[in-house]
């Protein structure tokens, strides 16, 4: 595995304590007037606007995160060729998103923040690049077969950039998650597997408890959780995740707004609050942050809440 040369390894700071995540990206980079209304979504900056990748990462950082999600999320081979993007330039960026975080580690260290820092190569689920909301509800047809062959070369592409984690993050459906555990085995990079979640229930419907499961003996594994979720259907999963798996949980929801894959569009209002992070903690959580809609504020408060406690 590969750190920056003054983190411990990201397995052991678990071990240790509890590490804070970023926020959303998406959110940190429309507040700074960029437009991500098409399908690439964040992922399209890779190629347009890498700086202000590396800018959003350095304000999470600033903010008080330890670990910075790359913005890699969206990206694929198969959702860069529908852009004309080649397979050798579409590794290119992948690659690239795991430099931009390590860029922003280093410039918030130059910039006086002496704490370790990581960076997690995002694997975001099939739907995600389909683009029309499908990775709120899984159940894409595919077999596990089907679904590991479309991401073992993503991950194979992200993991030889070097991150210290692959995040595979916002999974609707345990048959993706049983996908994604298989292509990340072998490849010497550890990894945490966080669904989105309804309830206690995948978005397609499994029990928490079958999808949690998967994970629970493969080594590769280092935490398992949710996100991109609702902030009162984070507690319960905390606490399913560690009594099923015995591993350190990740746990970074949405600011409860709802979105509207229709209109392209959060709804609602923030339901989000650091009032919640004691208690994920004391269940297990060791990974804590935000994912859509909550920016550096919001983590802030959250680094503020965990030194206190």
């Amino acid at each position: 595995m590969t750190t920056s040369p003054t983190s411990p390894d990201l397995a052991d700071a678990l071990a240790a304590g509890t590490v804070v995540l970023d926020g959303g990206m998406s959110n940190q980079l429309e507040s700074a007037g960029h437009d991500l209304s098409d399908e690439l979504w964040s992922a399209r900056l890779l190629a347009e606007r890498p700086e202000a990748i590396a800018e959003a990462h350095l304000a999470y950082f600033l903010a008080g995160a330890d670990v910075a999600i790359t913005a890699s999320y969206q990206a694929t081979f198969e959702g860069f060729a529908r852009r004309g993007t080649g397979h050798d330039e579409a590794a290119r960026l992948l690659a690239l998103s795991v430099d931009l975080a390590r860029t922003a580690a280093r410039r918030a260290g130059a910039a006086g923040v002496e704490r370790p820092l990581w960076v997690a190569a995002s694997a975001g689920p099939y739907g995600a690049m389909l683009a029309d909301g499908s990775e709120y509800r899984g159940r894409y047809g595919l077999s596990v077969d089907e679904l590991e062959r479309f991401h073992r070369p993503r991950i194979e592409a992200l993991a030889a950039a070097g991150p210290d984690v692959l995040a595979l993050e916002t999974v609707p459906d345990a048959d993706e998650g049983a996908a994604l555990l298989r292509a990340v085995q072998g490849l010497g990079v550890p990894a945490w597997l966080s669904y989105t979640v309804d309830g206690v229930h995948t978005r397609a419907g499994q029990p928490l408890e079958q999808a949690f499961a998967l994970a629970a003996g493969v080594d590769e594994v280092i935490a398992v959780g949710v996100n991109c979720c609702a902030p009162k259907d984070a507690g319960p999963a905390v606490e399913i995740a560690a009594r099923v798996t015995g591993k350190p949980v990740v746990v970074y929801p949405n600011s409860g707004e709802a979105w509207d894959a229709g209109a392209r569009a959060w709804t609602g209002r923030t339901r989000f609050g650091t009032g919640q992070v004691k208690t994920w903690r004391d269940a297990g959580a060791r990974l804590i942050g935000g994912c859509c809609r909550v920016g550096p504020e919001a983590i802030a408060s959250i680094r503020q809440a965990l030194d206190a406690a």
